[in-house]
């Protein structure tokens, strides 16, 4: 699966890059914020999907088209979140992302 390769590489490149006006979320693993970021990325997934369907692109390019587009909004939100005044950067929320975006592309799969 190439798409992990991109989502590492654009990971290490955060964790590398990131400037001394950014700060860390001190959030805790489970609660209603994470529940969101999962079922948004599933949603954002799954629609991405859908709006390639038709477009004759192979399965493995749609699949790295619609879970790279839903964990670049995730990435996109907590990059906002990291200013000095946001809330800071989450890795938990983007783990959440992640995986909201692969649970979206399989039940796209599934139904269809």
């Amino acid at each position: 699966m190439k798409w992990f390769r991109y989502i590492g590489f654009i990971i290490i490149s955060l964790g590398l890059g990131a400037c001394s006006t950014w700060h860390s979320a001190n959030d805790a693993w489970v609660g209603p914020d994470k529940v969101k970021h999962f079922a948004v990325s599933a949603g954002l997934s799954a629609a991405a999907a859908q709006s390639l369907h038709g477009n004759h692109m192979p399965p493995s390019h749609r699949a790295t088209a619609a879970i790279g587009f839903s964990v670049s909004m995730g990435l996109g939100k907590e990059l906002y979140d990291a200013r000095a005044q946001g809330s800071g950067f989450s890795w938990k929320d983007l783990a959440y992302d992640v995986g909201g975006a692969i649970a979206g592309y399989q039940l796209y799969r599934l139904a269809h």
